[in-house]
């Protein structure tokens, strides 16, 4: 078996190593680039996933303060303690979740600008989300870059 071969093979096809396996048109997207590079476009995936994840910890931090409360004997100051931890991650997860939500305004051609509109009362969040999380990206290259590849299909068992 060939040195390639036997490591593990990404969406691309290509060998993977500590890189992630989003490409774009043959340019492996390192997770610095990902998650703090505001160039470039990336799919409808990265920005899901960053959703979910983004739902996920703060799911868990809340159940933590409100567990933290319910068990401690001065619930003031344990509520005080998980205020400060979920300021802590939400400003951890802002960076990265401006530059993949960038990357998506990119990817439909709009400026990474329209970040903004989410500060719209109601109808900003609904529109981010409908261009960002289910609207696809313009097809080919853009002026924010060459589109984001998607993923071959490889058949199992054809003989």
């Amino acid at each position: 078996m060939a040195p390639e071969a036997a490591r593990g093979r990404g969406i691309c096809g290509a060998a993977s190593s500590l890189r992630l396996d989003t490409c774009m048109r043959g340019i492996d997207m390192d997770w610095k680039t990902l998650l703090f590079s505001f160039k470039g476009r990336v799919g409808r995936g990265p920005y899901w996933g960053m959703v979910v994840a983004s739902l996920l910890l703060l799911a868990l931090v809340g159940g933590a303060s409100v567990m933290s409360v319910l068990n401690a004997q001065d619930p003031a100051a344990a509520d005080g303690g998980m205020s400060i931890a979920m300021a802590i991650v939400c400003l951890l997860f802002l960076w990265p979740a401006l530059a993949i939500q960038a990357k998506r305004w990119h990817d439909v051609d709009k400026s990474a600008w329209w970040i903004l509109i989410g500060l719209v009362p109601v109808i900003g969040g609904v529109v981010a989300l409908v261009f960002n999380g289910f609207i696809a990206g313009t097809p080919g290259t853009n002026r924010f870059g060459a589109a984001p590849a998607v993923p071959a299909v490889r058949r199992v068992g054809t003989a």
